[in-house]
C-alpha cells in the first residue's frame, strides 16, 4: 500500500466533499430565500384582494430543496469517510516510522 497515495486521495476526497457541502448549502440558502419571497408575495396578494385564492408553490421548489438537503447529507458522509482514510494513512505512517526508528 502506498501511504502517500492513500493520504493524497483522502485529502482530495475531503476537498471535493467540502466543495459539495458549500454548493449544497448555497443552494439551500437560495431556495429558502425564494420560498420566503414567494410567501411574502402571496401574503401581499391576499391582503390586496381577499377573494383571490392562494396560489400553491410550484412543485419544483420543495423537490429541489429536498434534493439539496440530501446532497448536503451525502457530502457530509463523504467528508467523514475521507477523514477516516486520512486518519488511517496517518496511523499507518506513524507505525512505519515507529518500526524503522
Amino acid at each position: 500500500m502506498d501511504i502517500q497515495s492513500a493520504l493524497y486521495s483522502g485529502v482530495q476526497g475531503f476537498a471535493r466533499a467540502s466543495a459539495g457541502v458549500t454548493e449544497a448549502t448555497l443552494d439551500i440558502n437560495r431556495q429558502t430565500r425564494a420560498n420566503r419571497q414567494n410567501e411574502t408575495e402571496q401574503a401581499v396578494a391576499q391582503t390586496a384582494a381577499a377573494e383571490q385564492p392562494r396560489t400553491a408553490q410550484t412543485a419544483e421548489q420543495p423537490g429541489s430543496l429536498t434534493n439539496s438537503l440530501v446532497q448536503l447529507g451525502q457530502e457530509q458522509r463523504n467528508a467523514q469517510a475521507n477523514v477516516k482514510s486520512i486518519q488511517t494513512a496517518d496511523d499507518v505512517l506513524g507505525s512505519v516510522i515507529d518500526i524503522r526508528v
